[in-house]
This record gives structure tokens, sequence and C-alpha cells, in this order.
């Protein structure tokens, strides 16, 4: 795939402009134009159904209901997405109609966990991490990756930050071979989001599952993550924050590496430290 499709722009800006007023060290007061990540909902409908609200940043809607599809079992492959578009009749921007290759009655289950999804945290409501691990066997293989390699990746994160580095609101996913090199990165107000979006991308574009890959995310590495990384069979999970209890654990079980604090030089290993290659 060419580097001009990995780095399409999103179709909607991320950020706004507003008035504020600061205070400077100095002690006086300014006005000043800040930009601001922008969040709205997106509701996604199957069969004029909804099934979830998710407080988004908008752009790149039909990647994260890919993703989300996928990730949360309700679509068990891409093949099974017929399609997922903005409503053609509705003047309603924040609206994504899907089109399943299955009845919605057949998904009563899984669609019995969702309502609306706020952007700070991911979906709430799993059942057990047994439950998970039936839908999304272990990962069989270790991804061996050299460890100078892994401590070189945070740099590049960060400078693909764009929008990052104008709000200081937004979090970041990002996927990489086993090289380091970076294959996309995208950007929302909520990580799972953003993690959703990297899935529905690799799903869209014949990178499907994207066994061989690394994900690489922005702030705290939450059960959530490491359940939505299995889901897409990516056995690296690196963080810059820390690791919930429940995602250490998760990951044991689940055969994913699970990488936080990666703050060069210095990283934490929380589980199978055997995909971590020093060959010094």
């Amino acid at each position: 795939m060419s580097q001009e499709l990995h780095s399409i722009p999103p179709s909607t800006a991320l950020s706004q402009e507003e008035k504020v007023i600061r205070l400077r060290p100095d002690g006086v007061w300014e006005s000043i134009t800040d930009s601001i990540a922008i969040e709205e909902p997106l509701e996604i409908q199957i069969e004029e159904k909804t099934i979830a609200i998710t407080m988004r940043t908008p752009g790149h809607d039909r990647e994260l209901a890919t993703g989300f599809l996928l990730t949360e079992s309700i679509a068990l492959s891409p093949q099974e997405i017929l399609s997922a578009h903005p409503c053609p009749l509705s003047n309603h921007p924040n609206l994504l109609k899907v089109t399943l290759s299955k009845k919605i009655d057949s998904l009563t289950k899984e669609l019995s966990r969702y309502g609306t999804i706020s952007s700070s945290c991911g979906l709430c409501g799993k059942q057990s991490i047994e439950e998970v691990l039936r839908n999304f066997p272990a990962i069989p293989h270790r991804l061996q990756v050299p460890l100078k390699t892994i401590l070189e990746l945070p740099e590049t994160f960060s400078k693909n930050q764009s929008s990052y580095q104008q709000t200081g609101g937004l979090h970041a996913a990002a996927l990489f071979d086993p090289t380091g090199k970076l294959i996309l990165l995208r950007e929302d107000v909520g990580r799972h989001n953003a993690v959703d979006k990297v899935i529905g991308w690799c799903a869209q574009n014949d990178l499907w599952p994207p066994e061989k890959s690394i994900l690489m995310v922005s702030g705290r590495l939450s059960f959530e993550i490491v359940q939505k990384a299995l889901a897409a069979r990516i056995p690296m999970i690196l963080g810059v924050s820390a690791p919930s209890s429940l995602a250490i654990s998760f990951a044991r079980q689940s055969g994913q590496t699970l990488i936080g604090f990666l703050r060069p030089p210095r990283l934490n290993v929380y589980s199978h430290i055997e995909s971590v290659r020093c060959d010094s």
C-alpha cells in the first residue's frame, strides 16, 4: 500500500478555534485564540435500529464503525460488513447506516451491552475475560521485535500526532510493522475510538488481520484497548502510560505482549517479554 493511502487526511477538521482568557506566568490576563479538540456524537444504526452512540472526533467515521463492529463481535469478519455510510436521506451528519450480511435479530446478545458510549472510557459491561476469549482465542505465536526498535517508536509516534500538537486534547493510536515503520496513525478524543479507527482502516485496506503489527496508544492501557487489539489479532501493544490490572491479566492470558511507560530509555514489560529481542 502506498504512503499516500496511509496519510490520507481526515475529511473533517479535528479541531476548532475558540476564544479563551489565559493567565500568563507574569500574572497578566490575556485574550487568545486556542485550538480545541472537537467532540461530537456518532450514532451507528443497523436496520434502522440504533446500536450505539459514541462520542468521538469527527472524521474517519466508516473506519470507526468498522473497527467497533469487528472488535465487539457484532461482525466476525470484514466481509460481513456490506456497507457503512452516512444516511443519504438525512441532514444528520453524525448518523452512520451499516448493512450487515446477517439479520440484526441474531445479534440480540451482542447488542444488549450497548447504550451511549463516552469518549473518555471504553465499552463497559464486558461479561468476563472468559467470554471475550471464547470470541477471540489467545494468540499462539510471538512477534519478535528488537528492543532498539521498540525504543525508537515513541519519537515517530509523537512526530505524527499533528492534531494533538495543536490542541493537546486528542489521543492517538498507531500501527507499526515489526521493523518500526509507521503504517498509519489516527487521533480522536477517545483512545478506544482511535484504536477502532486504526483497526477499521486495516479491515478496509486488505490488511486483515494485522497479526504482524504493533499497536501503540497514548494514555493508559485499559482492558478495552487490549481486547480490541486481540480481536484484530495484534500481538503487541505499547503505551506511554500505565496499564490497568485487568489489562495485564488479560494480556497474559491472551498471549499478547503488553508494554507500558514506554519513555525511552525506560519501559515496563507486563506480559510475554519473550517477544522483546535483546540482541545485546
